[in-house]
């Protein structure tokens, strides 16, 4: 049967301060998103149509490491229908690695655990996905058939190809498309390093994150323009999927404001090539419920317990 014309966010956050401290956003330059987010507030933001379709389920990805906060987001994941898989996080570099991906997936809503994720980019080890501590973890990942999502700022771009050499039968998502410096304009080496990790097969890429590497203030989308065709050019829409970045992205525009940009860049793609963006390559690739054109969205639900009523987006 035909795919369903529906769009999701495979790459998002929450957060409740309350039960959950993020010590990452006591950095004044994040005052205006050092509140609790709940999926509450992603329903209320989130609802600029792009190419048609509308939001109809997500990917909620990890932000501190720590194990406890993976297990909150499975058992809300278990709770909550818009939610399809979970990021999590657990430690490479433990020798029990083994056994916390057993308990995860054994635990509640650990049927959608389908990749982990560590913040590479706050690592000052340049071969820091190379020590052998942390391969022994990623073989551990691969072995219970997870993905891994690799977070790098785009001079760390090196690590990520090494991975992808060292790690084929891995697959692999690179988020926020290697951090493209885009504020400064210094495109050239970042395009030279992203063709080089889009010649593994098993390295898929995150159009997320852009507009929060321009210009806060002043992004247009002719700033994003050179990145959007450079990961076509690359990596082909079959490999590429939609992700906001929320509520991170708050700091930049917001959800809408990027689903709009996005519905204009994809100006002139085929519909198979839209299709693959907007859900396609996420559901592939983090095995999501297939759906076809029977099937209805994921109807909204009163806040859970810890959420708040929904906020409206800043």
């Amino acid at each position: 049967m035909t795919p369903a014309p529906v769009l999701v966010d495979a790459h998002h956050h929450l957060w409740d301060l309350d039960r959950r401290p993020q010590p990452w956003l006591n950095d004044p330059d994040l005052a205006s998103i050092n509140r609790t987010f709940t999926l509450g507030d992603l329903r209320s933001c989130a609802t600029h149509p792009i190419a048609g379709r509308r939001l109809h389920s997500t990917v909620v990805v990890q932000c501190i490491p720590d194990v406890p906060e993976t297990e909150d987001l499975l058992a809300l994941a278990e709770q909550e229908p818009l939610i399809e898989a979970v990021v999590g996080w657990a430690d490479l570099t433990s020798p029990a690695i083994g056994e916390v991906l057993d308990r995860l997936l054994a635990g509640p809503g650990g049927a959608h655990l389908r990749s982990l994720r560590h913040l590479v980019q706050g690592e000052s080890n340049p071969r820091w996905l190379q020590r052998p501590d942390v391969e022994r973890g990623l073989a551990a990942v691969r072995d219970h058939g997870l993905s891994y999502d690799v977070l790098v700022h785009s001079h760390q771009l090196g690590q990520a190809i090494r991975l992808a050499e060292r790690f084929p039968d891995l697959p692999q998502v690179l988020d926020h498309a290697g951090k493209p410096p885009i504020a400064r304009r210094e495109l050239t080496d970042w395009q030279h390093q992203m063709h080089r990790l889009a010649g593994h097969p098993q390295v898929f890429c995150k159009v997320s994150g852009l507009i929060t590497e321009a210009d806060h203030a002043t992004w247009t989308i002719d700033d994003l323009r050179p990145v959007w065709d450079t990961l076509l050019t690359a990596f082909g829409p079959d490999r590429l999927m939609f992700g906001s970045d929320w509520p991170v992205a708050n700091l930049a525009g917001g959800w809408n404001r990027w689903a709009a940009t996005v519905d204009e860049l994809l100006t002139g793609c085929a519909e198979s090539e839209i299709h693959a963006l907007l859900a396609g390559t996420a559901t592939a690739f983090y095995r999501l419920p297939a759906r076809t054109l029977d099937t209805a969205p994921a109807e909204p639900s009163s806040p859970g317990p810890g959420e708040v009523e929904p906020a409206p987006e800043r």
